[in-house]
């Protein structure tokens, strides 16, 4: 049985594993590919497969929400956590935004803070298993608590920025942060149309709001369910 604290709202549970993206799935060289850190960092790197492959291996086990209503939950991921690679280069201190880059000039915008928490991973398998090409083979960003689009596929590289950079899908309407337990599914946050910047500060007021909102719908549960017992 599903524990109905672990669905966002607005999602169902599959067990399938549904193939969205935009464009052709790229093929890929691997003695050509390459995986390049830069931006505000004090020497750029850059790595090989092999390099990146010999970096110290990870599992995370995560649920996955997808911006299209569906969930798969208890998903294994093998591959190198991000805050690992970043150990890579000095960052420097301005930086606070990250974008990321995938094959075929695709990107994704993620605050700095987020892509350091413990389970975010630059995954090469998934349940057990080298990803597949349609699922972004060789390798792929692991955010478990942003909408799954956030999770890049077919990543190349991170860019980082001291300010945050709309990607692909959120140059087109998708939201900056994208929590899908506040269904942060489109950019209509009053937060940034107002100042019309996304910006350290909006982020701060939008995780701010997003937390109180999240605890006065915990409370509510909790008062419905005094109630329920009392009754």
């Amino acid at each position: 049985m599903v524990h109905k604290d672990r669905i966002p709202p607005g999602q169902f549970v599959t067990d399938r594993f549904p193939v969205l993206h935009a464009g052709t799935v790229p093929n890929i060289d691997l003695s050509r590919w390459n995986f390049r850190i830069f931006g505000l960092v004090e020497e750029e790197k850059t790595l090989t497969w092999d390099e990146f492959n010999a970096l110290p291996q990870s599992r995370v086990v995560c649920d996955i929400h997808c911006v299209t209503t569906w969930s798969r939950l208890d998903n294994t991921w093998d591959g190198v956590l991000f805050k690992d690679v970043a150990k890579l280069v000095k960052i420097q201190p301005e930086a606070k935004f990250v974008l990321v880059h995938a094959e075929e000039g695709w990107t994704t915008n993620v605050p700095l803070e987020d892509l350091m928490r413990d389970n975010v991973i630059f995954a090469h398998s998934h349940d057990g298993k080298p990803l597949t090409k349609n699922h972004g083979w060789p390798l792929r960003l692991v955010v478990p608590h942003l909408y799954f689009w956030k999770s890049a596929k077919w990543v190349r590289g991170i860019e980082f920025l001291a300010e945050d950079k709309p990607g692909f899908w959120e140059e087109r309407g998708y939201h900056l942060y994208a929590d899908p337990w506040m269904e942060q599914r489109y950019r209509d946050d009053p937060e940034w149309y107002d100042r019309g910047i996304n910006d350290e500060e909006y982020y701060r007021t939008i995780k701010k709001r997003a937390r109180e909102e999240w605890e006065q719908m915990q409370r509510g549960k909790s008062i419905e369910g005094n109630r329920v017992q009392r009754d």
